[in-house]
């Protein structure tokens, strides 16, 4: 157990901004003052948005709403970022799905880990996406059966159910086109049905994709129609477009669709460029989207750490991994999003 006060790098400058927002809040209602601004300013997500308190390695986020608890559940793949002692990439395996939970969208705090029954469930568990159908959760889990110092081990997509959100029961094991895919993502179909993307990693790291009309049995189809290589596809409808935001390891790349199968690239990329704010000033990794009010939020992951000056360290300060969030913008043809202005959420 840790100590009370071995808190996260940033935790003292966060409550310290929300005792000066309280007590802001207590002088207004006994003199009066312009509320409607100072709401808009506390509503304002703070950065980054969200670091694990365990293992400080939180990762691939994916957000859905808890209908039951009224609240908001980030669940994230949790790296071993400050664990000492581990080898080679051992670090991102042995990893546990955690969960942090919000009222808002903006301020989230660590709840638990996720819970998986079923006696197929590994040590090494990567890359959740859930996805609600009917009030019923599912979750599309990558699965590594052990802990490893290399990239050279077998991974698998599985399928899980749960009523809420905590505990999980195992379904199936999906037979996609290889048996080493990472990275599921699920979409309802505009005519009727659904769609699994994930990555296929002998190919090249390329983008392949399954159906269903279900979420349970799904048949492999083979390569999604996109002009460039990537991991962790995130797929939503906006704005009268299917999008797929993909991490191509140098920023974000975007592709758009008006059918699920045919997809244009937008050029160059997102999150490409270091931001301005506190532990975003590297590229953006591995996304999810949340359209909530008409607004669609970008949420990502980041590596503090590794910056030019920290070139060929590996330890805790280059393998710690942190949870921001940027608002897309569409122009009438694309999307564009400006990392370094703030992001008002209040859901």
């Amino acid at each position: 157990m840790k100590e009370l006060n071995a808190h996260p790098a940033g935790y003292e400058r966060k409550y310290a901004v929300r005792l000066i927002v309280a007590v802001v809040s207590c002088v207004c209602v006994l003199f009066g003052c312009d509320t409607a601004n100072m709401d808009a300013s506390t509503a304002v997500a703070p950065q980054p948005l969200y670091q694990d308190p365990v293992y400080d390695g939180a990762a691939d986020p994916s957000i859905v709403w808890d209908k039951q608890g009224q609240r908001w559940l980030m669940f994230y793949t949790n790296r071993r970022a400050n664990v000492a002692g581990l080898q080679g990439v051992e670090w991102v395996h042995g990893t546990p799905i955690s969960i942090a939970t919000s009222k808002n969208g903006r301020e989230w705090d660590y709840l638990q880990d996720a819970q998986f029954n079923g006696s197929v469930v590994t040590e090494t568990l990567w890359a959740p996406d859930v996805f609600v159908h009917n009030d019923q959760y599912h979750m599309y889990l990558t699965m590594v059966p052990g802990i490893f110092d290399n990239w050279s081990h077998p991974r698998t997509i599985a399928h899980f159910t749960s009523a809420d959100l905590l505990s999980w029961t195992y379904q199936s094991t999906l037979k996609l086109n290889t048996e080493k895919v990472i990275d599921a993502d699920v979409i309802a179909k505009p005519d009727g049905g659904f769609r699994l993307f994930y990555n296929d990693e002998p190919d090249g790291k390329s983008i392949y994709f399954a159906d269903s009309e279900d979420l349970y049995d799904w048949q492999d189809k083979g390569k999604a129609a996109l002009s460039s290589r990537g991991e962790g596809p995130v797929v939503f409808y906006w704005q009268g477009w299917f999008w797929m935001i993909v991490d191509a390891w140098r920023g974000l790349s975007v592709y758009r669709s008006a059918d699920l199968d045919s997809w244009q690239q937008q050029s160059g990329y997102l999150l490409s460029e270091p931001g301005k704010g506190e532990q975003d000033g590297v590229i953006g990794q591995h996304p999810d989207v949340v359209v909530q009010d008409g607004r669609a939020f970008l949420f990502y992951f980041t590596h503090p750490g590794k910056i030019l000056s920290n070139e060929g360290t590996d330890d805790a300060s280059t393998r710690r991994s942190v949870i921001q969030v940027t608002e897309l913008e569409f122009d009438g043809q694309w999307l564009q999003t400006d990392r370094d202005q703030p992001v008002t959420i209040d859901w």
